[in-house]
């Protein structure tokens, strides 16, 4: 996705997931209300505020989205799972709070005062003729949706775009190199804790992360008797990498003050950390172009955190319905006849020079 698109925020599509399904909210109860299968039309998957979205919109994301995975992955991977929920049933989630997203700031755009111009409804128009005709007769009947429809759909995607860069184009953030500074270290590294089948963490018995630190003393001691760190990482560290390069705020917080306060070629004592003992090499202390990735990556950041801040009032303010239903019958279409995955770039086709 184009760099400057609006960013899909993982705390959004977590937030949505939770009000749609009716968690508890710490905000005022009236205003995070969430009603099941109340007055739903025939086809209506949500409701918020007074926008609300259609099985065939949601089957348009879903789609799209299933054919782009399956030409990667596979048609196999559906019944994958993730944890309790198939891959499927956490790709259609992600769906439902992407387009859930699309309609609250359609309704944001309102209240900000933001519309589309002719210009670029015109572009939404095209781009929609343009997929549209890109559908097979199986697709049109199976989506069942028309060009209008679709026109529709590339609308409120350019409005949520449009909103989304009216907010945050007063956030230009000066980022210092020192803010930003990346450095890269050589590491030895000796675990404390354990991992079972399952990905879960345990820390080691008191006898194991004795003969932990034994061990990783052992190696400071060929380090101060001349012994050559590289050979000695290739020998006793643990971890996946020898060689790692971060920025602040990333890694541990004992390791990065450690990393951070070397000189070139310097190497560290023992350091301890959540997860067990480390010694460290700094190969540079300073990487220009890494830190200017850095840099950019903390302005988007800020930018996508000034976005939520005032996001996050706003949807607290809807009440959202959800066809619970209509939407746990959503399904896949599993037909070898449907195959569009275009839907994005055609967008991007017609809207490039609005995200440049």
């Amino acid at each position: 996705m184009n760099r400057y698109r609006m960013k899909w925020h993982i705390v959004c599509i977590s937030l949505f997931l939770c009000l749609l399904a009716g968690c508890a909210q710490k905000e005022n109860a009236a205003a995070t209300k969430v009603v099941l299968t109340t007055g739903f039309a025939q086809d209506e998957i949500f409701r918020i505020g007074e926008t609300s979205c259609s099985k065939p919109e949601i089957m348009v994301y879903l789609t799209n989205m299933q054919n782009q995975y399956e030409k990667i992955y596979g048609s196999a991977i559906w019944d994958k799972k993730i944890g309790d929920l198939t891959v499927e049933q956490k790709i259609k989630n992600v769906v439902l709070a992407r387009v859930a997203q699309i309609k609250t700031m359609t309704l944001l755009a309102a209240k900000q005062g933001v519309s589309l111009s002719e210009e670029e409804q015109k572009l939404a128009q095209d781009a929609a003729k343009d997929y549209f005709g890109s559908l097979s007769e199986t697709e049109i009947t199976l989506l069942d949706v028309t060009e209008s429809d679709i026109a529709g759909l590339y609308e409120e995607y350019a409005l949520a775009n449009k909103v989304y860069q009216l907010i945050i184009q007063d956030t230009n953030p000066e980022i210092s190199d020192d803010e930003a500074r990346t450095v890269t270290v050589e590491q030895i590294f000796i675990g404390t804790v354990t991992t079972d089948a399952d990905g879960q963490q345990a820390e080691m018995t008191e006898s194991g992360q004795k003969a932990a630190y034994d061990r990783i003393c052992h190696v400071q001691k060929l380090l101060q008797d001349g012994e050559d760190f590289d050979l000695l990482a290739t020998q006793y560290n643990e971890e996946g990498q020898s060689i790692v390069s971060f920025g602040k705020g990333v890694m541990d917080r004992a390791y990065e003050e450690a990393a951070f306060n070397l000189g070139k070629d310097e190497i560290s004592d023992i350091v301890q950390t959540g997860t067990g003992y480390v010694i460290l090499k700094c190969i540079s202390t300073f990487d220009k172009e890494q830190t200017q990735i850095n840099k950019d990556k903390i302005v988007t950041q800020r930018k996508e955190e000034a976005f939520s801040r005032i996001y996050d009032d706003f949807v607290q303010t809807q009440i959202r319905n959800l066809n619970e239903p209509l939407w746990n019958s959503v399904s896949f279409l599993h037909d070898p006849d449907v195959k569009t995955d275009s839907f994005f770039s055609a967008y991007d086709r017609y809207f490039q020079k609005q995200m440049e």
